[in-house]
């Protein structure tokens, strides 16, 4: 490399290292601090998947005689993987680095924060149970919701809406525990393979499916009742975002869609800001909903009239 070419690369990374450069946007790692992994969380979700929906994934000579066997090997593992990358997301958490510890040193912050850990994944470990009997509503809903499905085997292999529902059902219950940043991960990762989006601080009841799925979003203060059906290509999003004194957008307040219980909602629609769409309303294809909607309506298109071609 020539004297010029390395003048260059040290003006950038000079640069690049700058701390102007780098306003929210560089991570300090410091040794004893995980940092989260999406690989080890991708491989804690399909734990999950095999501990939930054991003979559909994991091993598979898995059989009434070794279940037990298999759930508690597969929950160790769980454990182990899920206290590493809690730990991580408290790493980044505002209150747990070791700088707002009051006055700890940096080894006793750390072991809070791994003590903190070990609770929060004993915690959600011990909720594993409640969970499958959701997950169970929501196969349900997605085998009685489509002719085509032959099975819940089939339902649980193959509709996407599984795979997205099953990581947003684990997310949602490490939020509401209080682990931040690793629950946002894990429905990324679902999103990515799936691409349904669902935040893990929306509330879904039980019976909750997607048919096809592809392009569905669900916003984060979204409240979705029971025996909820949507359809591909569902926004549940915000209509705007109230702003605060300095112009930034203010944090944490209600701003997507409610919809009440047996709600069903066709594709391509989009329903913005904090409205109620009420029990037993259809919301059809490619309809923007800004409104509430009375209970049991039917928001339609208007059909097309075909005209007559003038003659020539």
């Amino acid at each position: 490399m020539n004297h010029s070419s390395q003048t260059l690369l040290t003006k950038v990374a000079t640069e690049l290292a700058s701390p102007q450069s780098l306003c929210g946007l560089f991570h300090e790692h410091r040794d004893g601090d995980p940092l989260p992994s999406q690989p080890a969380l991708a491989e804690a979700m399909d734990l999950c998947r095999s501990i939930l929906f054991p003979g559909f994934y994991g091993k598979s000579n898995v059989n009434s005689q070794n279940l037990i066997f298999h759930i508690g090997v597969a929950i160790e593992r769980l454990y182990g993987l899920l206290c590493e990358q809690v730990q991580a997301g408290l790493c980044f958490a505002t209150g747990w680095s070791e700088v707002e510890t009051y006055g700890d040193t940096y080894n006793s912050a750390q072991e809070k924060r791994k003590a903190k850990a070990s609770e929060l994944t004993r915690a959600f470990i011990e909720r594993l149970p409640a969970l499958r009997q959701t997950l169970a509503t929501d196969v349900e809903a997605a085998f009685l919701g489509d002719p085509a499905a032959e099975s819940y085997g089939e339902v649980i292999s193959c509709y996407p809406v599984i795979k997205a529902i099953t990581n947003y059902r684990i997310a949602h219950e490490l939020l509401e525990l209080g682990v931040p940043l690793i629950p946002r991960i894990i429905t990324e990762i679902a999103h990515s393979e799936t691409g349904i989006d669902i935040h893990p601080g929306a509330t879904i009841g039980h019976h909750f499916t997607i048919d096809h799925g592809t392009g569905v979003v669900i916003g984060a203060t979204c409240v979705i009742g029971n025996n909820v059906k949507l359809y591909q290509g569902v926004t549940l999003g915000a209509k705007s975002f109230p702003l605060d004194a300095n112009g930034h957008p203010i944090k944490g307040i209600p701003r997507h869609p409610i919809l009440e219980d047996n709600v069903i909602v066709y594709s391509n629609a989009t329903i913005l800001g904090r409205i109620t769409i009420g029990h037993d309303a259809v919301i059809g294809g490619n309809i923007w909903v800004t409104e509430d909607v009375e209970p049991g309506k039917r928001v339609l298109q208007n059909k097309a009239k075909t005209l007559s071609s003038p003659s020539l």
